[in-house]
């Protein structure tokens, strides 16, 4: 098991990405307004398998580089918080567009719906480095059980975190974003907020030394 804290700051970056806007947030909000709700858990389904995919590449992986290189952690925390740092200006850049402007969208049988999800998800860079520059900085190779071991528990906890606000958003959707149409500073608020926190994660890993 990871270390308890390591697990907490690792479950809250995961909060942040899942919260800051991108192609699977995107595509799972339109298809929820475009084709309704069943058609949008459907994608997430997609979106699930994804993450599967993703966490069992990296924890094999992880375990692999972690053997290899002694150095590993410290080029992944570097990369992990330059990234970190370029979803924070994403978030906060003049004319950022809100992903609850819909995309006019086909109906889509449930086998594409599942498909498109899986996809869209795989090819979604922000899902790559999180777990592959990100996820390593929060595993202790000593005295907290197998890398590998790790790895599963800090990826299944982002999987959870992820489909649960993507299950609220996708069932909300069409409320959220007439609640925000009506309201654009909500929007500019949330964008900030979560600019800041990114910022300040990427710096907290930067200056953070070698585990």
């Amino acid at each position: 098991m990871p270390a308890l804290p390591n697990l907490i700051a690792f479950a809250l970056i995961s909060l942040g990405m899942v919260l800051t806007p991108g192609p699977n947030m995107i595509y799972l909000v339109s298809r929820s307004i475009c084709q309704g709700r069943v058609a949008g858990l459907i994608s997430l389904g997609g979106v699930a398998l994804g993450f599967v995919f993703y966490m069992l590449c990296a924890a094999f992986g992880i375990t692999a580089l972690v053997l290899a290189i002694p150095y590993a952690y410290d080029m992944l925390r570097i990369g992990g918080g330059l990234y970190l740092l370029y979803l924070a200006w994403q978030a906060v850049k003049p004319g950022g567009r809100s992903p609850f402007h819909v995309r006019d969208l086909p109906q889509d049988s449930t086998r594409k719906l599942f498909t498109m999800g899986f996809v869209t998800n795989l090819l979604n860079p922000k899902i790559a480095v999180m777990y592959l520059s990100l996820l390593p900085q929060f595993i202790s190779p000593a005295g907290h059980g197998s890398v590998l071991m790790q790895s599963l528990v800090l990826g299944s906890t982002q999987i959870f975190i992820s489909l649960s606000v993507n299950a609220v958003i996708a069932m909300m959707a069409g409320s959220i974003a007439v609640f925000l149409a009506k309201r654009p500073s909500w929007q500019t608020a949330q964008r900030w907020l979560m600019g800041t926190v990114l910022a300040g994660l990427a710096v907290r890993m930067a200056l953070e030394s070698r585990r």
